[in-house]
């Protein structure tokens, strides 16, 4: 059974969900809304709809997956002999 968020939560999640993307100005550019209107759902003066979560919870998808490859480049990268120093 899915948990359902009060209002309250709903904003409280969004505004930490904001922050793990990069603060405001990074979730602006990865969803394409402006920083006014996403202080105004993390201040309550726009409720946060579930097209708002959906997308949300895509571009918190999507960032797991940059950073899984990301963090697999730097494995690659610390597992490599160092340089030939001739």
């Amino acid at each position: 059974m899915a948990a359902s968020f009060s209002t309250d939560e709903r904003r409280e999640h969004f505004a930490y969900c904001v922050q793990l993307v990069g603060g405001t100005t990074a979730f602006s550019r990865r969803l394409g809304i402006d920083e006014r209107a996403i202080r105004r759902f993390i201040n309550g003066e726009r409720p946060v709809g579930d097209g708002l979560l959906e997308d949300t919870a895509k571009a918190l998808r999507l960032l797991i997956a940059e950073a899984t490859a990301a963090e697999g480049q730097i494995a690659a990268a610390l597992r490599l002999p160092p340089p030939d120093p001739s």
